[in-house]
């Protein structure tokens, strides 16, 4: 059974932080995920930033996310006066209440534009949380679990495009979406994927040195 997933019930556009599109774009489906959903994806200037900055860097391969915002499929969007003070709070402070750039930044814009949060640090939803509790926030795998790309990929299209962000890009799968992304993938695979935590990859084996 797939947990109750809020993108389902919201037409609002997603604003997508650096690891989720890194995630997404692991799976080797990114376009096709985009076209499945009605939510429109919208990427903060500083989450670009860090894209390229990565892509200079050597850190990882140049992202697709270029190729789609140019397609029309995403579109960039730019803090507002409000986001930019939102996006100073939450990037001083002691370092237990403070964000990185693309995360602030992430947050910042969703709230000014009314968006979704898709943000997957367990830090940054906790912050969302405990200081902006009306903001909806989701996970790359809330997106990748939406019925409408479950529809449009077929499971096992889907299922190699779980195991690529698992294997690729050490996706973060939140606890109440292991029983579904070990159902997805099978065990075999779950086993192979070192982002998920012990107990989850090797069950029964987890308290064992």
């Amino acid at each position: 059974m797939v947990p109750r997933n809020c993108l389902v019930d919201s037409g609002a556009p997603m604003l997508a932080d650096t690891s989720v599109v890194i995630n997404l774009d692991a799976t080797g489906y990114f376009d096709q995920i985009l076209d499945a959903v009605p939510n429109r994806l919208l990427v903060s200037e500083d989450v670009q930033g860090e894209l390229r900055r990565g892509e200079v860097g050597g850190s990882h391969e140049e992202s697709s996310l270029w190729a789609i915002i140019e397609r029309g499929q995403a579109k960039g969007a730019t803090l507002t006066r409000d986001g930019l003070e939102r996006f100073r709070s939450l990037t001083g402070g002691r370092a237990d209440e403070t964000l990185g750039d693309g995360e602030a930044a992430t947050i910042a814009c969703a709230l000014s534009l009314g968006a979704i949060a898709l943000v997957d640090e367990r830090k940054a939803l906790r912050v969302s949380a405990e200081r902006f509790p009306s903001l909806v926030t989701a996970t790359s795998v809330d997106l990748l679990a939406h019925p409408q790309v479950q529809s449009e990929l077929g499971l096992t299209t889907l299922s190699e495009a779980v195991f690529h962000a698992l294997t690729r890009a050490r996706m973060r799968v939140p606890p109440h979406y292991f029983a579904w992304v070990v159902g997805l993938i099978g065990a075999d695979n779950a086993s192979r994927c070192n982002s998920l935590p012990r107990s989850v990859r090797l069950p029964g084996r987890g308290s064992r040195r």
